[in-house]
């Protein structure tokens, strides 16, 4: 099973720009080309939040306007630029999000489970994960003990080193570790929002973001340094899962670059 995992695409209005500079629109259709023309194709995409900017309805319509070529089936989650009722009706038809409440599901019909998790506080930049949230977690993964779990939510569970990231984190992290902790069968934590790939142990197994299909955000690990973001290629994340050895997760970028040349053989 190959699960492409694309993150912060930052969606506008048609014809805004983020910053006005930044066409997230056109890097997401470029990535969703590219996604297109993978071989094998992964058997299905994950976003992992901050599906638009400012989450209006217009954003959402051309959100969906932008995937619909993909070719398998998409899953998203909020992120804290998210919006859950304009999200939750933009996504009601494909039937995998709740009618109410948090946006978590589980999508049980590929050999890893998908379990998402919803981390929005509405109008903050930081993310939660309170008691009923993470009750729902435990109960969906004692449900099923011996399957393994992608697990994905948009905040990470773990500083980062980059400062003014980190105080826009995760909260109750703490609880969430302890969650995972009983429930081995939890294989990664797939998250975003920093706009960047990076990996830690956590609880057991190993957390990471990735890289946003759009800007990156300028790696600095300067406790008060300014948030910047980068023209770095956009990047995505390719988690393959193999019953016989794991799962291994590999960070690439879109873009054209030169035809690929053979290795000559050591002499």
């Amino acid at each position: 099973m190959i699960v492409i995992q694309l993150s912060d695409p930052h969606i506008l209005a048609p014809g805004e720009l983020l910053y006005g500079r930044f066409d997230t629109a056109e890097f997401l259709a470029r990535s969703v080309a590219e996604i297109n023309r993978l071989d094998p194709l992964p058997d299905v995409a994950v976003i992992t939040g901050d599906l638009v900017d400012h989450g209006e309805p217009a954003e959402y319509e051309h959100l969906r306007a932008l995937l619909s070529p993909l070719a398998m089936p998409v899953f998203v989650i909020p992120g804290n630029h998210d919006a859950r009722e304009p999200l939750r009706a933009a996504f009601a038809a494909d039937g995998y999000l709740p009618a109410d409440g948090f946006l978590q599901f589980t999508i049980e019909d590929y050999p890893v489970r998908l379990v998402a998790l919803d981390t929005l506080i509405p109008g903050e930049a930081g993310g939660l994960l309170c008691s009923e949230r993470l009750a729902w977690l435990d109960y969906a993964l004692a449900s099923a003990p011996a399957r393994p779990v992608l697990l994905m939510m948009h905040h990470p569970p773990f500083p980062t080193g980059i400062g003014r990231m980190d105080r826009a984190g995760l909260q109750n992290s703490e609880a969430l570790a302890a969650v995972v902790a009983r429930h081995p069968q939890v294989e990664r934590i797939l998250c975003g929002h920093l706009h960047r790939a990076i990996d830690r142990r956590f609880a057991g197994t190993v957390a990471g973001t990735a890289p946003s299909t759009a800007a990156q955000l300028r790696l600095s690990l300067t406790p008060d340094a300014p948030l910047r973001f980068m023209f770095e290629p956009p990047g995505y994340q390719l988690h393959l899962w193999c019953e016989d050895s794991g799962l291994v997760t590999h960070t690439a970028v879109f873009g054209e670059w030169p035809d690929p040349q053979p290795l000559r053989a050591a002499s």
